[in-house]
């Protein structure tokens, strides 16, 4: 007979193979949940009158409680273990589901946003940390992998299937937060029961203290890929805040439909992109082709707006996309290697911290910028502005490919 202290090998090995699947599951659902309310942001102007500017805060809220709660929880899983952080924030975003599906307002709207974002922001760094982890001994590169294709491919799925519930049910605001409410709860009694995969340590009161850290072995490489993860994120926070309006506005086009399929076009090639290219290319090599793919998709988004049609806009998505995901993919697979297990969950955090201020401030700006210049303008000056950046990171990321540090 085991210890009662110690279960049994045979019942630890089938939780072991059970965790890695589960938790990429549970990092998949955060970013399926996060781009969940997008098509719908329109659908609430419509109903609540407020703002273009108001309804770039309602989606950008949650980066920036998701960017406070990563800069002082995003080390703490390195101290007290992944499970409790994880446990912690499925129950805290179980809440911010119900507060959505109960929003009256944009007010209710806003802050059920920020309690997603301090939920993701918490559990960030450590399911992201955890997946690799988890990850078979044989299959740690795998792990990195999926790190980068959850994200995108949650965003992709979320908005797409949010927006076709728009045709299938009735009230989808409220019914897909209701199931929401039912997946993540189930999810933390999943993570409750798997190994866990950090050792605990001191300093957990000090890890609160709110910063940036990055492992010494991985700050030139970090700093290299800043801009890179710019051009992606700043392109994803148009498209999850304002691409639907984009649609009505420039192109006269009015479809819940292809309000959730603008986001998906971007993600969800992006997620295929960082599975594929990131097993045929060097991370390296990677970070260059994603950077041209970024600047090709932009150049013919800007193309699109300036001439119109819809069709060109998409086709540009589609490229921009593919750019993206391999960008992405090359930076966790660069990173990832470089920081010990005790230093993991915070080269994440520091990772994420990058990704969410450019997700949410460039699209704060473009907001408010269209009450003064206009829909158009607005997005043909962000996009020339992300086509300048995505080429400069390119030549960048091709001239260390070419000479490595």
């Amino acid at each position: 007979m085991s210890d009662l202290g110690n279960p049994s090998p045979s019942l630890v090995r089938p939780a072991r193979a059970f965790a890695f699947p589960l938790l990429a599951t549970v990092l998949f659902a955060y970013f399926f949940a996060a781009s969940t309310p997008s098509p719908l942001f329109v659908v609430f102007q419509h109903h609540w009158g407020f703002s273009s500017g108001l309804l770039t805060v309602a989606f950008s809220a949650y980066a920036i409680t998701l960017l406070v709660a990563l800069l002082s929880a995003g080390s703490l899983s390195d101290h007290i273990g992944r499970k409790p952080v994880i446990v912690g924030a499925l129950l805290l975003q179980t809440l911010a589901m119900v507060l959505f599906a109960y929003a009256g307002d944009i007010q209710q709207l806003i802050f059920a946003r920020c309690l997603q974002g301090l939920a993701t922001g918490i559990a960030s760094g450590a399911l992201s940390a955890a997946v690799v982890e988890a990850a078979p001994a044989h299959q740690k590169k795998a792990g990195a992998l999926f790190s980068s294709i959850a994200p995108l491919a949650g965003l992709a799925t979320g908005s797409l299937i949010t927006g076709l519930s728009m045709y299938w049910i009735g009230h989808p605001e409220v019914t897909v937060f209701v199931a929401l409410a039912v997946v993540f709860p189930l999810a933390a009694v999943g993570v409750a029961r798997v190994p866990e995969t950090s050792s605990r340590r001191a300093g957990a009161l000090a890890s609160l203290m709110p910063r940036v850290s990055v492992t010494p072995r991985a700050r030139s490489a970090y700093v290299r890929s800043v801009p890179l993860l710019l051009s992606i994120w700043a392109l994803c926070g148009l498209y999850m805040s304002l691409a639907p309006s984009i649609l009505h506005g420039v192109f006269e086009v009015d479809s819940a439909g292809l309000n959730g399929l603008t986001v998906a076009a971007l993600c969800g090639p992006a997620a295929v992109a960082a599975a594929v290219m990131g097993r045929l290319f060097s991370p390296s090599l990677c970070a260059a082709l994603g950077a041209l793919g970024i600047v090709m998709g932009l150049a013919i988004l800007i193309g699109a707006l300036s001439w119109g049609g819809v069709l060109p806009f998409f086709v540009g998505t589609v490229v921009a996309g593919i750019g993206s995901g391999a960008g992405f993919s090359a930076v966790l697979q660069t990173l990832a290697p470089l920081a010990d297990a005790h230093e993991r969950a915070e080269l994440f955090a520091a990772i994420f911290v990058a990704c969410y201020l450019s997700l949410s401030l460039p699209p704060i700006i473009a907001g408010f910028g269209v009450g003064h210049f206009g829909l158009f303008d607005t997005s043909l000056v962000y996009l020339t502005a992300l086509l300048i950046v995505a080429l400069i990171t390119g030549v960048v990321h091709w001239r260390h490919h070419r000479l490595p540090d």
